[in-house]
């Protein structure tokens, strides 16, 4: 797993949200999100986006660039 799929699928956990809930949360698809966390495709910048903003961290925290 990247550091962005495992930063994706640890935010995600913490907030006990299933994929279903987090692709509506943020507009993103279920079968995406899987593909990130399970490291089987590259996530976009606008996905990126979204995420960081629905988990209000930076989007380097996401690609696993700082800690915090």
């Amino acid at each position: 797993m990247t550091k962005a799929g495992e930063r994706i699928k640890s935010l995600r956990k913490e907030k006990n949200l299933s994929l279903i809930e987090l692709g509506k949360a943020t507009g993103l698809s279920k079968s995406a999100i899987s593909r990130w966390e399970n490291n089987i495709s590259d996530i976009n910048g606008e996905a990126i986006v979204s995420l960081a903003k629905f988990f209000n961290v930076s989007a380097d925290y996401i690609l696993g660039l700082t800690d915090f």
